[in-house]
């Protein structure tokens, strides 16, 4: 994890301390559990659970010889117990240990991301609840179509983070997964009992088959999880990025106090905060890939995975984290400026309400295809001129012959087109606050 985009809580899950101590945790818990059925003398139990440590840079040095970590791992913590040592890794492979270790890290930094998505979620719900009935110009394709309102254009994001949220706690429950069944997966020398002792203690569910590894798709699908977490984020900065624009203006991500946005022009309000977010879903994709590959693996295991994860995991986590924090930061102090919502929403004219008036003809009987390009028609007409649709509308004798006078202008109301605003929040939980 690169320190400028780290989260400690985050970056202490994945450092080395953490994952050996998580091995340690393993190797005593499987003693516990052989010792309880009396394969382990109580003494040599006693002996392991008090004394039992390891040094890291002891684990460094002999690895340098070895080369292979657990070994020396085991080594280290032979080093600090007598014969009793013979009862640790009794059984056991190297993947039994690495395997349930990476599911707690996994499990623990789900935990974290979670929070951040609660809170993220909570900063959009508060932007929603602040701009309710607050018009501006809908877009499609980067032009101007209907309205809607600032609380349903964030309210849509809102409602992505709760699939987000479903996404996340499915693959939890995938990849938080341990075994301790053996070199092949076949507790030739160790009882599932063995396995399930361990893995209950530490919260965690089994592979029901195993070869010597957990089968991979489980930390894809995590993977999978943390990318859509990305696009979700990403999706939002994007909005956020193009409504700062100079030519649009109606938002601004929050701008500190001595804050500067260009070495070389004083001027500049940059949406840096949103392009960093943007930046990083990148990664969060990238990285999916790499775990999607990594579930091809030879026979019962080869370690083509290994150094993969050994980068893409801690980053993906570390990555989704920070960039979670940085988004509910941009929700929570997000600027929207009234004068640019209202400045847009009246450059747009009145065009858009061509639906609103082909409809209410189609409505006393008018052929829907010939009342369309007649409306194109007025609009387009209106556009070129610098004039009102509704005006034109009502000005030519082939519509005006399907209203009554006075009948089409109230027709095209603003608050028509937006009164179901709160019955689409309602769907999501983001009705009105009580009291």
């Amino acid at each position: 994890m690169i320190d400028r985009y780290s989260n400690p809580e985050m970056a202490a899950i994945w450092s080395d301390d953490s994952r050996f101590s998580r091995w340690l945790e393993i190797e005593l818990l499987a003693v516990q559990a052989r010792a309880e059925n009396g394969l382990v003398p109580a003494a040599d139990w006693e002996k392991i659970r008090s004394n039992a440590s390891f040094r890291r840079e002891r684990i460094e040095e002999l690895e340098r010889t070895v080369r292979h970590d657990v070994i020396a791992f085991l080594m280290s913590v032979a080093e600090s117990l007598g014969p009793e040592a013979r009862h640790i890794h009794y059984g056991m492979t190297s993947s039994d240990v690495l395997d349930t270790a990476l599911a707690t890290q996994i499990r623990d930094s789900g935990k974290l991301i979670r929070d951040a998505l609660g809170r993220y979620g909570s900063a959009l719900a508060g932007l929603v609840s602040r701009h309710r009935g607050v018009p501006c110009i809908g877009r499609t394709h980067g032009m101007h179509a209907e309205p809607t309102t600032v609380a349903l254009k964030f309210a849509g994001h809102y409602s992505e983070h709760l699939r987000d949220i479903d996404r996340l706690d499915r693959a939890l429950a995938e990849a938080c997964v341990g075994k301790l069944s053996g070199a092949v997966g076949t507790f030739a020398h160790l009882p599932p009992s063995v396995e399930q002792f361990v893995c209950s203690r530490l919260g965690l569910g089994l592979e029901p088959v195993a070869t010597q590894v957990v089968a991979r798709d489980r930390h894809a699908s995590f993977l999978w999880a943390l990318a859509s977490i990305g696009c979700a984020l990403e999706r939002f900065a994007t909005e956020v990025r193009h409504l700062q624009r100079s030519e649009v203006g109606e938002a601004a991500e929050p701008f500190g106090r001595g804050q500067r946005g260009s070495s070389a022009m004083p001027h500049k309000r940059n949406p840096i905060v949103c392009e960093r977010i943007c930046g990083l879903a990148r990664l969060l994709r990238a990285w999916l890939q790499v775990g999607l590959e990594d579930t091809c693996l030879w026979h019962e295991r080869d370690i083509s995975h290994s150094s993969a994860e050994r980068f893409v995991l801690p980053d993906a986590c570390g990555v989704t984290l920070y960039a979670l924090e940085r988004a509910a930061e941009v929700a929570e102090g997000l600027e929207v400026f009234p004068e640019g919502l209202a400045r847009n929403l009246e450059a747009a004219g009145d065009g858009y309400f061509s639906q609103t008036i082909l409809l209410a003809m189609v409505d006393r009987g008018a052929d829907r295809n010939e009342a369309y390009s007649l409306i194109q028609s007025l609009a387009l007409r209106a556009s070129a001129r610098g004039s009102s649709l509704v005006d034109e509308a009502v000005s030519d004798s082939s519509v005006s012959a399907m209203f009554a006078e006075g009948e089409l202008r109230p027709l095209c109301s603003l608050d028509s087109l937006l009164r179901r605003e709160s019955e689409i929040l309602d769907r999501v939980g983001l009705g009105p606050a009580e009291g």
